[in-house]
């Protein structure tokens, strides 16, 4: 780590702090808003079906793409880059998705449960692979492989020479699954709160102050906020 610590921002008197800070908080609003707007227009993106039936190795044995949503309306699917034979990771996967992993706490999951959402990763590596990298990483994630089908490679993941990494967004109405959105690289700089999770999927935080279409599901905010035992 760097030792020189002589880089430091301006010195000024209380009251310049108090301007500055006043003319930032100003802007962070105003991208605030502009955040709110962006995610009100997700939510009214189209969406298409997913036309296979895709079958996984998971570690309580095979698992279809309606099965990861535990019986859920919405799944946040997390591909994974961790393929033999690709960008030099046989046994261990790729350490940006490893980092990304990371950031999500050990009870996001619990709190998306509770809007209906339930969260997963998928990845080419063998099942083998798979579950000695969780052990490694201390992650409870569910984790399915994709080594035995074409999913990743039919959603755009898996092309010639390359392992690709994102985040896809689906829903469901009763057995049919649609795909909603898809987001990756500097997409998922952001993710990784709760809320910003939520503003991924297509009904969003269901709070009654989001701009959405009509028949969305909505209540008061912070009405459904519960420390994660008492869900």
């Amino acid at each position: 780590m760097p030792s020189d610590n002589s880089a430091f921002p301006e010195i000024v008197s209380e009251a310049e702090w108090r301007a500055a800070s006043a003319a930032l908080l100003a802007k962070e609003k105003e991208l605030t808003r502009a955040r709110d707007a962006l995610a009100a227009e997700r939510r009214r993106l189209p969406m298409f079906k997913i036309g296979k039936e895709y079958v996984f190795a998971g570690a309580q044995g095979p698992v279809s793409l309606l099965d990861l949503f535990q019986g859920r309306s919405q799944l946040l699917l997390y591909h994974f880059m961790f393929a033999p034979g690709v960008h030099g990771w046989p046994t261990a996967g790729c350490p940006g998705c490893s980092m990304f992993l990371d950031s999500l706490g050990q009870f996001t999951r619990t709190h998306l449960k509770a809007k209906s959402v339930s969260f997963a990763v998928v990845a080419r590596a063998p099942l083998e692979n798979i579950e000695a990298y969780r052990t490694r990483m201390q992650w409870d994630v569910p984790w399915v492989s994709a080594a035995g089908n074409t999913f990743n490679t039919d959603l755009g993941l898996t092309v010639p020479g390359e392992e690709r990494h994102g985040l896809s967004v689906f829903v469901r109405r009763g057995d049919e699954i649609f795909r909603t959105y898809f987001t990756t690289q500097r997409g998922l700089e952001t993710v990784g709160t709760i809320w910003s999770l939520l503003d991924l999927t297509p009904w969003g935080r269901q709070e009654s102050w989001e701009d959405s279409p009509k028949g969305w599901p909505q209540a008061a905010p912070y009405q459904w906020w519960r420390r994660h035992d008492e869900y």
